[in-house]
């Protein structure tokens, strides 16, 4: 089996790594959430600046825009940045100084690794038309900030667009790549119960709501699935159970809510109205009156199988066959989803496993390997210019 190949982008990852590594310590040391990325936007700015290149930070000082090249075509990479309201527990000199914040799910890498991206190109001969990276804010909040930039148009005239993910299970030098869906929707619903209350002695003359909120949660997942495809995954978990005061008072109001996790993008469409049908139902046939408040998060990422291909044989030439592997499906969310809604693209997971203990995303003790970065950069940087080729 043949191994990466050596070329001038592969040295140029290297040598850019090191600094990389360093920004990356700096993020993951002075984290910062959704909305509020501040000093994160200003220090990636800096960066940019000292590339020669001319960074476009956005009025509220959160998130920046900043391209490599001119002309068409043009080609997009999202990096996140924010952090996670979790604290940190960890030994390592570049933990969290904030006891309210950290980098819990990889965002620190993913923005070191576009900078290194850009610092790349902006090293190699001119790219064939022009990379545009959008530093973007808030990806962890409900909506994501992804909604916000996509309104203001930072994906307009992009032929394709690019994003990275940290895989604390895919070891390091490695790529996992999948076309179709990659991520789920993640919407969440609140459902408040009512009813006139009364004694538990007396079940019969009023109406039992926490009886009928244990039909709802154990029936729901059931019957949202008879009104779909049976071949789609649906996900339907509660995780608030909130009302009464005494154990000898059946409550007049109880309020139940969860979250409603797919892949498909028809089925996430049509979502807020099965579920409002399908709850509706189990409740007023107890006699209990029912308010739904369901709440949308982000549509699932599907990746655009012509774009993942390009990706995937600028990988395989990057990193070697072994470089590259068919990654999973995960039913957590990610609001990257938004730019795929206008422009085709790829989520690809980079490989940061740890190499002695097993990590979560969002976990208190989340780090990586930080030889992800400069496959990151490596690859990256290769996936670009050959969508650029590809689209010119």
């Amino acid at each position: 089996m043949s191994g990466p190949t050596t070329s001038p982008l592969a040295g140029l990852a290297a040598s850019i790594a090191p600094a990389m590594v360093t920004l990356r310590r700096d993020l993951h040391r002075n984290p910062e959430v959704g909305w509020s990325e501040h000093r994160t936007t200003r220090v990636i700015a800096q960066h940019l600046l000292a590339a020669g290149l001319e960074p476009h930070i956005r009025p509220a000082g959160v998130g920046l825009v900043v391209e490599v090249g001119h002309g068409e075509p043009v080609v997009g990479f999202r990096a996140d940045l924010d952090a996670l309201p979790i604290a940190e527990e960890a030994t390592t000199d570049y933990r969290s100084v904030s006891s309210k914040a950290m980098h819990a799910c990889g965002h620190d890498v993913h923005s070191a690794v576009a900078t290194g991206i850009a610092i790349a190109l902006v090293g190699t001969d001119r790219p064939p038309g022009t990379v545009r990276f959008v530093f973007q804010p808030a990806e962890e909040q409900m909506p994501g900030g992804a909604v916000t930039l996509v309104q203001e148009g930072v994906h307009e005239g992009m032929s394709a667009i690019l994003a990275f993910h940290v895989d604390p299970a895919l070891a390091p030098g490695m790529v996992g790549l999948r076309a179709g869906g990659v991520t789920g929707a993640s919407d969440r619903f609140t459902l408040r119960l009512s009813g006139p209350g009364g004694h538990t002695s007396r079940p019969h003359q009023t109406v039992d709501l926490v009886g009928v909120a244990g039909k709802v949660i154990t029936e729901l997942p059931q019957l949202v699935r008879r009104g779909i495809d049976p071949r789609h995954t649906v996900l339907v978990v509660f995780g608030v159970v909130a009302g009464g005061t005494a154990e000898n008072v059946i409550p007049s109001h109880l309020e139940l809510g969860g979250t409603v996790r797919m892949f498909d993008l028809d089925l996430w469409r049509m979502m807020p109205k099965l579920l409002e049908q399908v709850v509706t139902d189990i409740a007023t046939a107890l006699g209990a009156a029912i308010d739904v408040d369901y709440q949308r998060g982000s549509p699932p990422v599907v990746n655009h199988a012509g774009v993942v291909a390009v990706v995937e044989e600028a990988a395989r030439l990057a990193l070697g066959p072994a470089g590259v592997t068919t990654t999973h499906q995960s039913l957590g969310s990610e609001d990257f989803a938004w730019y795929l809604d206008a422009v085709p693209g790829a989520l690809v997971r980079l490989g940061a496993a740890l190499p002695d203990r097993v990590v979560d995303l969002h976990s208190s003790t989340f780090d990586v390997d930080e030889r992800s970065i400069e496959t990151g950069i490596h690859v990256g940087a290769a996936a670009l210019l050959a969508l650029l080729a590809e689209a010119g």
